[in-house]
């Protein structure tokens, strides 16, 4: 495994993150077995014998059953706990939450960052987060209620760092404005397919306009020194997995997916994930499967060199046309 320095911290974390959405099994709120258990020491093992040492979490996931999973190993083997970067995310409210007719909705208000902080804590059974990012951009958020509930988490001792998911550059300055914190990451959803904020650069000043929100943002982060997380990076497995519906250009994308994977001894999946690697920001993907043998497939992405070729030949082909 290779690693990154993550700048203006201590932190050193694998250039591969392991995403704990699904180790929980059920979206509903069904009470955790010990199956769900026993999978995710498997799945989690899996990735942290790779070389993984950075595990992505969510308060959400499925209804705090994961991060429940995830805190029952490390009771057991707590030994762990100071060999892995472990981050979670707060800020998703579910339907009926806290009571029923509540809307889904965002909600950065100081008050449910610092509970939800609590309660992960609870499950994952450890006294300090690494990283806290909030989840989706809240658009009631005050930027200087975040920067008291940030406040009181650092000088707790509670959490360490900070950053966000799913922000554009702008709402990212405006949490600067107030908040006396970096902002260290912002995790988005990027991978071959859904390529936006990679192709948004390529298509400035062209007759047609493409659909985007992105806004530079990732030049903005690369500016800023903010680490880019990939969430999804694999696209579902859209490319790379045998059964789903697929179009036409992405079955040429797949068939060139094995092809490189053939020629390098390598996987598709490892080959997608190599697409974001190969690219100057620093991008970290955060696997989800919790199969060990697709955990395996993809941590082969570190020993993969994709030339500047390969690279363009893949988006040309993904996006079903020659570059401007």
């Amino acid at each position: 495994m290779n690693y990154y320095e993550v700048k203006g911290t201590d932190l050193k974390v694998s250039v591969l993150g392991y995403g704990c959405m699904n180790l929980g099994q059920r979206w509903d709120q069904s009470v955790l077995e010990d199956k769900d258990i026993e999978r995710t020491k498997e799945s989690v093992m899996t990735a942290f014998e790779q070389g993984i040492n950075f595990f992505d979490h969510a308060d959400i996931y499925t209804y705090g059953k994961s991060e429940v999973a995830f805190g029952e190993l490390l009771g057991e083997e707590p030994s762990l706990r100071q060999q892995m970067i472990i981050q979670t995310k707060c800020g998703i409210r579910f339907q009926d939450d806290p009571k029923p007719g509540s809307p889904h909705r965002y909600d950065f208000s100081a008050q449910h960052i610092v509970r939800s902080v609590n309660e992960s804590l609870d499950r994952l059974q450890t006294d300090y987060l690494d990283v806290l990012l909030l989840h989706r951009p809240d658009p009631l958020c005050e930027p200087e209620e975040i920067a008291l509930a940030f406040a009181e988490l650092h000088s707790a001792g509670k959490v360490r760092y900070f950053g966000v998911s799913n922000h554009t550059a702008m709402q990212i300055e405006l949490l600067k404005k107030s908040i006396d914190y970096p902002i260290i990451f912002n995790q988005v959803e990027l991978n071959l397919v859904h390529n936006q904020l990679i192709y948004e650069g390529i298509h400035f000043n062209q007759n047609v306009s493409i659909p985007s929100l992105t806004h530079g943002t990732l030049d903005y982060c690369r500016l800023n020194d903010i680490t880019v997380q990939a969430w999804s990076p694999l696209a579902k497995g859209l490319l790379t997995s045998d059964g789903m519906s697929k179009s036409e250009i992405e079955i040429e994308t797949s068939e060139l997916l094995e092809d490189m994977a053939v020629s390098k001894h390598s996987t598709p999946e490892a080959i997608m994930l190599s697409w974001l690697l190969r690219h100057p920001a620093g991008i970290q993907p955060i696997i989800g499967t919790t199969k060990a043998r697709r955990i395996l497939d993809a941590c082969k992405a570190v020993k993969v060199q994709l030339t500047r070729e390969e690279w363009y030949h893949l988006l040309n082909t993904v996006i079903g046309k020659n570059l401007p």
